[in-house]
Formats: C-alpha cells, sequence, structure tokens
C-alpha cells in the first residue's frame, strides 16, 4: 500500500510539474508571438508606370526618379498642404531685401544613408553636374534664376563663376541675377536636391541605380534595384526624423499599361495603384479602396514649329479649332475633364484661393466652321494637299483612346489624316526630347505651385522646350512676370502670357486635366497628397 500510495504521489507530482511546464510554454508562446508581430515587417508594395529615366536629379527625369524621390530624398525645404513651410534638409533660410541672396542653413544631424554627414557640397554637386548640357536634364532651366547658371550652361562662363556657394559645410548661398518671386517653390525640383558627391558623378555611369553607391538623405534609401521589373526601398536608419517613419520597406514594381495594375491590385499582388483607368471608378464605387484625387496636371499635344505646315499658325488653330474636348472625355473616361488652358485646372492663386484658369478669359473657343475657313485660308481646302501628319504617344490605354478620337475628329471635321504611332514610354520621351516628332503626346504635372511651372515650357531657352517655340515677345511677358511682386499685377502677366501663347500663337494643342483613380488598401493610413501636384506621398504612411 505505502509503495503504491507513494507511486501515485510521483505521479501526481509529474503531473503538476508537466502542466506547470506546459503553461509556462504557453504563455511564452503568447509572449513570443506577441514579440513577433512587434518585428513583422511593415512593408507595401505600388504599382508605378513601366520604367523610365533613371534615379539621378541631374539626369533625365522621368517616372521612376518621380516615384523613387518623394520618399527617398529631402529637398531643403517643401509647402505642406495649408501653404506653410515644412523644413526638411534646411532649418532656416534668410534673403536679402532685394530677394536676389537666399542664404540656407542645413541640418547638421542630416545624414546620407551610409551614416555619413550631408553637406553643401552635395546640393553643390547637383546642380553643378545640372549645369552640363550632356545630363540631358529637362529641369536644368529652373536653375537660370541663378547668376551666371544660364551662360554656364551654354558654354559662355566658367562653372567657377556660379552664383551658388558653400560657405561652409552647412551653409548654402544662392546669388540671384534677378528677383525671382518663386524662388522657394523651386527648391522641390530635382536639380536642386543633393547628390551624394562621392559617388554620384557622371550622368549614366550607373551610380543612381547601384545601392551601394545611391545614398539617400530621405526616410528610405534604395536597397534593390532590378531593371525592367522593380526596386526596393528600405527605412533609413541614419534619417533625422526617422521616429516619424513606420514603413520598413516600399517595393515599386513596374508595369506597362493601367489594366495591368488594376489586376495586380485585384489578385494583391501591390497594395497601392495609382491613375488607374476610368472604369476602375465604377467597378470599385462604394468601397473603401477606391480614392479618387484632383491632379494638378494639363494633357495636350506638342505641334513641331519646324514641320512646314505646322509653322502656320491658320494651321495650328484650325487644329485647335476642331477638336471638340467634351466628346474627347466622355469617350476617353470620367477621369478626365476638358480644358482649352495650358495652366492646369486645378491650380489655384495663392492670393485668392480661385484657380488661375476661372480667373482669366477663355484663350479659344471651339468652332468646326471656322476651323475649316483657316485651313482654306492656308491653302488646303477641304485638307485638299494636307500632308499626312504623324503623332507619337506612349502606348498607355488612355493614351491610345485618345489619339484614336483626335484621329477621327480631325479626319471628320477637317479631311486631314493622322497617321498613329503607339510607342514605349521611354522612346516617347527620348523621340520628344530630341525633337523627332510632328505631333506628339505630352502632359505636364505642375512641379511647384506657380503658374511658371506651365508657361516656362514654352521659353525659348528651356530645356523642356521641344517644338521649336522662339518668341521674344513671349519671353519678355514671363520675365516680367517673375519679378513682378504686386501679385495683382503679377496675374495679369500671367494671363497674358497664356493668352499669347495658346490663344493667338497655338503652341499646345491643350486636351485635357485629369483626376487619379487609385486603388489603396484600406489598412494604409497617413498617405499624403504633395500641394504642388496633387501625387501621392507615403514617406510618413501607416499599416493596421
Amino acid at each position: 500500500m505505502k509503495t503504491k500510495m507513494k507511486t501515485k504521489v510521483i505521479l501526481l507530482l509529474i503531473l503538476i510539474l508537466s502542466i506547470e511546464i506546459l503553461s509556462a510554454c504557453g504563455q511564452e508562446g503568447k509572449r513570443a508571438g506577441k514579440e513577433d508581430r512587434k518585428t513583422e515587417s511593415r512593408e507595401i508594395t505600388v504599382a508605378t508606370n513601366s520604367e523610365s529615366g533613371g534615379l539621378d536629379p541631374s539626369g533625365m527625369i522621368a517616372i521612376t526618379y518621380l516615384a523613387y524621390s518623394v520618399t527617398s530624398l529631402d529637398e531643403l525645404l517643401t509647402f505642406d498642404s495649408n501653404g506653410a513651410i515644412e523644413y526638411r534638409a534646411a532649418t532656416s533660410y534668410e534673403v536679402n531685401d532685394d530677394a536676389t541672396k537666399w542664404t540656407f542653413h542645413l541640418r547638421k544631424d542630416a545624414k546620407w544613408s551610409d551614416g555619413s554627414a550631408v553637406t553643401a557640397k552635395d546640393f553643390m554637386n547637383t546642380i553643378t553636374r545640372s549645369l552640363d548640357p550632356a545630363c540631358g536634364n529637362g529641369y536644368s532651366n529652373y536653375l537660370f534664376p541663378i547668376q551666371n547658371a544660364e551662360a554656364i550652361y551654354n558654354g559662355e562662363k566658367e562653372i567657377g563663376e556660379l552664383g551658388v556657394k558653400a560657405l561652409d559645410d552647412y551653409t548654402l548661398e544662392f546669388t540671384l541675377s534677378t528677383p525671382c518671386v518663386y524662388f522657394l517653390d523651386l527648391l522641390r525640383l530635382p536639380v536642386y536636391t543633393p547628390s551624394c558627391a562621392r559617388y554620384a558623378d557622371a550622368v549614366g555611369s550607373g551610380w543612381d541605380t547601384n545601392p551601394k553607391t545611391s545614398l539617400s538623405n530621405g526616410p528610405f534609401y534604395l536597397s534593390e534595384y532590378v531593371s525592367g521589373q522593380y526596386f526596393t526601398v528600405k527605412k533609413n536608419p541614419y534619417y533625422w526624423n526617422s521616429e516619424k517613419v513606420v514603413l520598413d520597406k516600399i517595393t515599386y514594381r513596374f508595369f506597362d499599361d493601367q489594366q495591368s495594375m488594376a489586376t495586380a491590385y485585384a489578385t494583391g499582388e501591390v497594395d497601392i495603384a495609382t491613375s488607374l483607368p476610368a472604369n476602375i471608378m465604377e467597378e470599385y464605387e462604394g468601397k473603401e479602396d477606391l480614392q479618387v484625387t484632383d491632379n494638378i496636371a494639363t494633357r495636350y499635344i506638342y505641334p513641331n514649329l519646324e514641320v512646314e505646315a505646322l509653322k502656320d499658325v491658320r494651321v495650328r488653330k484650325a487644329i485647335n479649332l476642331a477638336i471638340n474636348r467634351e466628346e474627347l472625355c466622355e469617350i476617353v473616361g470620367k477621369d478626365t475633364e476638358s480644358t482649352v488652358n495650358f495652366i492646369a485646372k486645378y491650380m489655384k492663386n495663392k492670393e485668392t484661393g480661385n484657380s488661375y484658369v476661372d480667373e482669366a478669359e477663355r484663350p479659344f473657343t471651339e468652332n468646326v466652321e471656322e476651323a475649316r475657313k483657316l485651313l482654306v485660308e492656308a491653302g488646303y481646302p477641304d485638307g485638299e494637299g494636307f500632308p499626312t501628319l504623324q503623332y507619337k504617344y506612349p502606348s498607355l490605354e488612355q493614351d491610345a483612346d485618345t489619339a484614336q478620337v483626335i484621329q477621327q475628329q480631325l479626319k471628320k471635321n477637317l479631311n486631314i489624316d493622322i497617321e498613329l504611332q503607339a510607342q514605349e514610354l521611354q522612346v516617347n520621351y527620348a523621340e520628344r526630347r530630341a525633337g523627332d516628332f510632328e505631333l506628339c503626346r505630352m502632359n505636364w504635372t505642375a512641379d511647384f505651385a506657380d503658374p511658371y511651372t506651365y508657361l516656362s515650357m514654352l521659353l525659348s531657352n528651356s530645356t523642356y522646350n521641344c517644338s521649336g517655340i522662339r518668341d521674344e515677345k513671349y519671353d519678355a511677358i514671363v520675365a516680367a512676370s517673375d519679378v513682378e511682386q504686386d501679385t495683382t499685377k503679377r496675374s495679369r502677366l500671367i494671363h497674358e502670357a497664356e493668352q499669347l501663347a495658346v490663344g493667338e500663337q497655338f503652341y499646345i494643342i491643350p486636351l485635357y486635366t485629369t483626376k487619379s483613380c487609385n486603388l489603396i488598401r484600406p489598412t494604409i493610413h497617413n498617405i499624403t497628397q504633395i500641394q504642388a501636384s496633387g501625387a501621392l506621398e507615403y514617406r510618413y504612411a501607416t499599416m493596421e
């Protein structure tokens, strides 16, 4: 009996001990589970249009750079949604009485993604490289307000005469040729952002897509770049504001068309897809995923003024007056809204709060009968003898639909033939920049919150002037608006310049402005919109 009792006691003790061990393991498992969830990687995947351009702020800027830069590069300062200054790489600035000398004080706690200091020389590095025409950067002319910058770009002066100085490691001084009322707005442009002087050398050398040399001074840094497929950025542990950065990783995947992006969202391959076709608005109507935002953008066509028929302003005007933009937008989709202006329909006047286009007269009114008369005057009655013009455009769904409508309308209304040529996005950019086109699709999303971002495109000395515009009167009006500090008088000059370019000389063929149809997982929050362009920014996004 004693032996049996002893055995039972031992078994009972073993049972109790086992339960305690299992219980402890269970508690430990719970604790481990909580720890695992805490250390889970917070990452998102974003769909973006097919690869175009590189990541060098001094190189050819296109969609790929714009996607990368908003999360990975800090400009000196920017403006928040209320129009207030948000300091980033700088902490403060001073400007002299006549607004020709601007001094910026850089953060001493700003680091590159390898832990080294960001200095004034890194800003100088981008600026000086961008003043070499061989870089192919369309933003170089936005450096021209700086003393001697344009002369250096044209090979008339040496780089040592540039009106930018690194007074010390953390002080950057700009001397302008004349006052520039929108100079602070320019600072968010690629040519004013830093590139690490130790690695960022020649444009096209490959440093910008190599994670070992492509350093970042922003919230994220480049960790992987697979050409034609995707690139990945990870949280920068050295970022001065890293405690506010929640995401660990963002992957940008390249897609050739908008429908593929929408499909990738539906199948869970991506978490965010932007600028999707209009049919998505109906498909996701009433769902949390759908977010429709206004783009500060204008879709238009460049007529090449080097082409004989297009040298005649009567021909350019006839084409403009013969297009039915309302019909075009009905066919292309609900995410478009017709416009006859160059300045974006949703761009606001900072002083009045109204849109610039609402404060101005219409540049022109569509009129098919008048368009036909103009073609007769130009020597092409009922289109007779008019050459077939080739229209080049990116092979994106919206642009393809637009091209076909334009082709049909011009045939019906003017009896002229338009040959359509769809191109890969990169090819379309390159040929437009080279002036290798007759008619070419163009889309301009505002880079900063001032009409100059549009008006500058048509200046004789603009690096984005691809169509051969040389108009001294237009140049003079825009130059006067640059230095006019009376906001009412400046607005008048801005409207006068647009009227001359679009309503008298018809240097462009405006079509429509766009809304961005976006799909975003409801578990992702705190995505903001960039005030200047309307584009989405993920640097401080959070996840449930």
